[in-house]
């Protein structure tokens, strides 16, 4: 069966971390891009980075340059996205999809497989 299944989200204080995992399962990651996307309730799902399993590339939206990182371990088939100096409106669900290029750009949603069930992350005092 193939799947992402995402983990590490929860509650964390304004200026906390947590680090976000994305396992694959059925597939590899080979050859793939995989983005992290966002959705905050109201609101419509967004990019926030996305990696090149290929060559590691990297992208990021402008609203996390500097504060999240993302990385893959290949043969863990996961990718992960650090996220540090978290803010109130970083509030979302966030999945993990994969994408059939290998450049890493993030591209728009429709445009993404397999997506993850997602991972509530808040951050609130």
């Amino acid at each position: 069966q193939v799947q992402f299944v995402e983990s590490g989200g929860g509650l964390v204080q304004p200026g906390g971390s947590l680090r976000l995992s994305c396992a694959a399962s059925g597939f590899t990651l080979d050859y793939l891009t995989i983005g992290w996307f966002r959705q905050a309730p109201g609101k419509e799902r967004e990019g926030v980075s996305s990696i090149s399993s290929s060559d590691g590339s990297t992208y990021y939206a402008d609203f996390v340059k500097g504060r999240f990182t993302i990385s893959r371990d290949n043969a863990k088939n996961t990718v992960y996205l650090q996220m540090n100096s978290l803010k109130p409106e970083d509030t979302a669900s966030y999945y993990c999809a994969a994408g059939d290029w290998t450049s890493g750009d993030l591209r728009p949603v429709w445009m993404y497989d397999y997506w993850g069930q997602g991972t509530q992350v808040t951050v609130s005092s």
